[in-house]
């Protein structure tokens, strides 16, 4: 039996807008990934699948057992390691039996599970988490909680498991860990992700697009990251030929018309000089005339319609080219020479005890690398005066801008003309829509409400707003900044900071982003060391 199961499912928005018609999709076994642009409607393909939304019309099957961990895991700080696994009372009464005790209540409680110790520790150590069943939730970094809460659903075993963003805030060997158990899990399994070392490894992959009539279809492609894009660099050759082919037409059709035009005046001038040599006259000249005239008018109606069908196809094919996506952001309030000072931290320690003394000048690019609760955003967090240090200090130089890992802080009644001007009062209206042309802002849509933007249009007005602000940031601080942008806003975000000329100050465990940007020096965080400080290049 199949795991998870669409059959003709639709449904629509509360203002009747339709998202998803006479949906079919049947999940196989193994890993699957469902990708797509932000905003497409993969979180609510996801709601209907776990039950939390219901189809207007058709039928969402689920297998006996499944589980589902969302982005953000919510558990208890004070409860236990073994707690969050759901093994707590297993655990104890195992204890206790081994510590010689024969209270029936502990033989019930363990359900003659006499290997779930055994089986929980042996769960964490695979994901790379301490094998530590008593250590609470509260001392654990956002990305450990997260891998706690896909150690809980996979110790289930169940039929189906579903796991949105999983792999967000985790360190490079942890990702590794997670993609190799979710490659090696019985059951079906299904991952929303943007991580392209994930979609390297899975089986297959869904894509979520949008038909011409705005609702979304699911394809499938029989492999992984690789296949995806050659399908749509292969979709995007075809729709390229389309246009030059619908060009060429436009230009014979527009030959064949301008030459029977020509052919059609010659025509009509011989006629003319063969009546005013009066070798041809009256009823007869008349006839011919109006035979000349009826004909060309038919021919060139001929080739009016095909020109203006040529036209048409034309258009259509230009319609259908992905639209240009460009983010340019070299603007030269935020270049910053190559000798002035930036960032300067003397004798710093942060409360995770990591210590830091540095200069950085010009525009330098720093990766902020470390393992999973090693103090990363603490470190970024006190540099910034967030946070304060436990000793030693730091100076910020230049003005600087963050783009946090949580999209969250802009004006949502706002429009996004209204948001940018927010953080540069002294720029006018046409100023700023001129500049928020070059994020692909452009007319009506400066004058859209921030809350009514996808998670791709959200993206680059918060860019927008950091990079246009004023005074213009020379330091550009991005924490964890491809968290669950799609691949399309990924290529975005890479090319933009291609132009800007500021220095960057990055905190990702993207590997392949962290390589797209070409950092210049990196800043390994360990907690209470030295930051190990390694120029790169």
């Amino acid at each position: 039996m199949h795991a998870l199961s669409f059959s003709h499912v639709s449904f629509a928005w509360p203002d009747g807008r339709a998202l998803f018609t006479d949906l079919d999709l049947t999940l196989p076994p193994g890993l699957t990934a469902l990708t797509g642009r932000n905003g497409i409607g993969k979180s609510t393909l996801i709601r209907l699948a776990v039950g939390e939304l219901g189809p207007a019309a058709g039928a969402v099957t689920r297998p006996p057992t499944w589980a589902y961990v969302p982005q953000t895991v919510t558990l208890a700080l004070g409860a236990t390691v073994a707690d969050a696994l759901g093994v707590a009372s297993r655990v104890d009464a195992l204890r206790a039996i081994e510590a010689g005790s024969v209270d029936p209540a502990c033989f019930d409680a363990l359900t003659d599970d006499w290997g779930v110790e055994e089986r929980a520790t042996a769960m964490l150590d695979s994901l790379g988490l301490p094998a530590d069943l008593d250590r609470t939730v509260g001392s654990l970094s956002g990305g450990e909680a997260v891998l706690l809460a896909i150690a809980g659903a996979l110790l289930d075993g169940p039929d189906l498991l579903i796991l949105d963003e999983p792999t967000n805030n985790l360190d490079r060997e942890a990702r590794a860990a997670l993609a190799g158990r979710l490659a090696a899990r019985d059951g079906a399994t299904l991952v929303v992700s943007h991580d392209r070392e994930l979609l390297a490894r899975v089986d297959r992959i869904v894509e979520l697009r949008e038909r011409d009539d705005r609702t979304v279809e699911a394809r499938w492609h029989g492999g992984a990251l690789e296949v995806l894009e050659r399908a749509i660099a292969a979709e995007r050759d075809a729709l390229a030929r389309d246009v030059s082919a619908a060009s060429s037409q436009v230009a014979r059709q527009s030959r064949a018309l301008a030459a029977h035009a020509d052919a059609a005046g010659r025509k009509r001038r011989a006629g003319e000089k063969a009546r005013a040599d009066r070798r041809v006259v009256g009823l007869a000249a008349d006839a011919k005339r109006h035979q000349a005239e009826r004909t060309d008018a038919r021919v060139r109606g001929i080739h009016e319609e095909r020109l203006s069908s040529a036209r048409a196809r034309l258009a259509e094919a230009r319609a259908a080219l992905p639209r240009d996506r460009t983010i340019r952001v070299d603007l030269p309030g935020t270049a910053v020479p190559e000798r002035r000072l930036v960032l300067e931290a003397a004798g710093l320690v942060t409360r995770t005890g990591a210590t830091l003394d540095a200069l950085v000048r010009g525009p330098e690019r720093i990766h902020v690398t470390g393992r999973n609760g090693a103090g990363k955003s603490t470190l970024v967090s006190t540099l910034l005066g967030e946070l304060p240090a436990v000793a030693g200090g730091a100076r910020l130089a230049v003005p600087a801008g963050v783009l946090p890992q949580r999209l969250v802080g802009l004006d949502e009644p706002a429009s996004v003309l209204d948001n940018v001007r927010g953080r540069a009062p002294g720029a006018g209206p046409q100023e700023v829509r001129d500049l928020l042309g070059r994020f692909r802002f452009r007319g009506a849509s400066a004058d859209a409400a921030v809350a009514t933007l996808s998670g791709g249009e959200r993206f680059r007005a918060f860019l927008a707003c950091v990079l246009l602000a004023r005074p213009e940031p020379q330091l550009l601080v991005l924490d964890e900044p491809t968290n669950s942008l799609d691949l399309d806003s990924q290529a975005q975000l890479i090319e933009a900071l291609a132009g800007y000329r500021g220095a960057l100050l990055v905190v990702s465990h993207d590997a392949a982003f962290v390589d797209a940007i070409a950092p210049t020096r990196a800043w390994e965080v360990r907690p209470g060391a030295p930051v190990a400080d390694t120029r790169l290049g």
